[in-house]
């Protein structure tokens, strides 16, 4: 069944400029309560590492890379590809795997992230990889040393055609990814996404039992993912359908519900409060916006938090996470992270 209800706009709308404008900062200046952090290289994702002071950012551009953020001072360190990274496979889970990624230079690309929680600060992070193939690399994240350290431990590379974007991980070192859009699809076949024709869909990829395409869950350009603690509901960005989907996992018959928010769902993040922060682009360049609404999982219902005209350095937002009383929102064009204070609700009358 497809949602139809669109809350009211329950919280404040960030400052929004309307017609063909770009917001411009000097350099790396404030603009009004709008503050960045400059000199990342396309930060596509970000992900929070849990009880920590740090931030993992992706980098979609050339020589892009993963980088660690404080939280505190804002400084940025480049956790790999690095000569302080390391390597210690896991051939056990990740036995297809041809190796440790090489020295790619410029054609390095880090996309999306997930950071699945472990015990004592060490997790487990997932990386959708683009450059000399096409995977998904896993590494041994230990948030214990000051700075962190990143160690390789395996991967997975996709099969002929798919186009990697989102990416969770699962207990067994298995994860769930979005072909967003197949490897090759020409200018036309984009076309067709963005006025919502069905292009691609989920894959799921155990060590058992290889790639396998998870049912029920092809869509226009499916973007970003999440999934519920429990394992049993997978929320993906439908960036051609401008919609967030839920569908079930592991159940039968498989239940699919979706809600249209009226902007290009990219990533999707977990806020605090166990809602859904649902970031993309809305309108036509040169006027798209940076959009970020918050969804509630059960209901489908959402709020508006921010609608942002075009930034100069950083463009239009592909993620937003929630630190504190802040939301941090990165770009895959852009050379910064925005953070914007967190919009309160009006006064209740």
């Amino acid at each position: 069944m497809k949602k139809t209800h669109i809350s009211a706009l329950g919280i404040v709308v960030m400052s929004l400029l309307t017609g063909n404008l770009e917001a411009r900062a000097a350099g790396c200046d404030p603009i009004g309560n709008l503050r960045f952090i400059c000199d990342q290289v396309g930060p596509e994702d970000l992900a929070v590492v849990p009880g920590s002071e740090w931030v993992l950012s992706s980098g979609m551009a050339a020589n892009g890379a993963i980088r660690l953020i404080n939280l505190r001072d804002k400084t940025t360190t480049v956790l790999f590809p690095s000569p302080a990274s390391k390597e210690r496979p896991n051939k056990h889970t990740y036995d297809s795997c041809p190796g440790p990624i090489g020295s790619e230079g410029d054609k390095f690309r880090a996309h999306g992230l997930y950071l699945r929680s472990g015990p004592n600060a060490v997790h487990t992070l997932y990386v959708v990889h683009h450059g000399d193939r096409e995977s998904i690399e896993v590494f041994e994240f230990d948030a214990r040393p000051k700075p962190p350290t990143l160690t390789w431990t395996g991967c997975a590379v996709a099969p002929e055609p798919i186009g990697l974007n989102s990416v969770v991980g699962l207990v067994d070192g298995g994860f769930i990814t979005t072909n967003f859009l197949p490897r090759g699809s020409d200018a036309a076949a984009r076309a067709r996404m963005m006025a919502g024709e069905n292009n691609g869909e989920v894959w799921e990829w155990h060590t058992s039992t290889g790639w396998k395409k998870v049912l029920g869950s092809e869509s226009a350009g499916p973007n970003g993912l999440e999934i519920s603690k429990d394992g049993k509901w997978l929320y993906i960005g439908g960036w051609g359908s401008q919609s967030v989907i839920r569908l079930s996992r592991g159940q039968t018959p498989i239940k699919r519900d979706s809600i249209a928010v009226g902007f290009r769902v990219d990533n999707l993040r977990w806020a605090p409060d166990g809602t859904l922060l649902a970031a993309g682009q809305g309108g036509i360049a040169p006027s798209q916006t940076s959009n970020v609404v918050k969804v509630d999982p059960a209901t489908l219902k959402f709020q508006e938090l921010v609608r942002y005209p075009n930034i100069d350095g950083f463009g239009v937002t592909t993620v937003a996470i929630q630190t504190g009383k802040e939301l941090w929102l990165g770009s895959v064009r852009g050379d910064r992270i925005a953070i914007f204070p967190i919009p309160q609700p009006p006064p209740s009358r």
